[in-house]
């Protein structure tokens, strides 16, 4: 049995790949403006929808609230104990610490800017 091979070429065009190119372009500008140190309000990062996914309140104004700790200032919140507050957020949340909640958050912060 004598066996052929042919090589086929097929001519196409592709469409919407400037668009691609822009966004990429977009996401790599706010990469550069989000690499480093930024100052994000814990509102922004700890939005209503991520606290009523992972834990058992609707904001984090309410984990604050209903919290042995009367918090009023950002020195309040920073005079918190760290094991104590990794204790209330393991049973609190998903999360079995404060570190990890607060990764996740800037997780996802930074996939929503960068447009995920």
């Amino acid at each position: 049995m004598n066996q052929q091979y042919y090589t086929w070429i097929m001519s196409f065009e592709i469409d919407g790949l400037d668009e691609l190119q822009d966004q990429l372009e977009g996401m790599a500008e706010t990469a550069e403006e989000l690499d480093g140190e930024n100052e994000i309000p814990f509102d922004e990062l700890f939005t209503d929808g991520f606290m009523q996914q992972y834990t058992d309140f609707e904001s984090f104004d309410e984990l604050l609230e209903k919290s042995q700790w009367n918090v009023e200032s950002e020195d309040d919140f920073l005079s918190i104990p760290d094991d104590e507050f990794d204790m209330y957020i393991a049973d609190q949340t998903s999360f079995n610490s404060w570190e990890q909640m607060y990764g996740e958050a800037a997780e996802n912060y930074i996939a929503k800017q960068l447009g995920f």
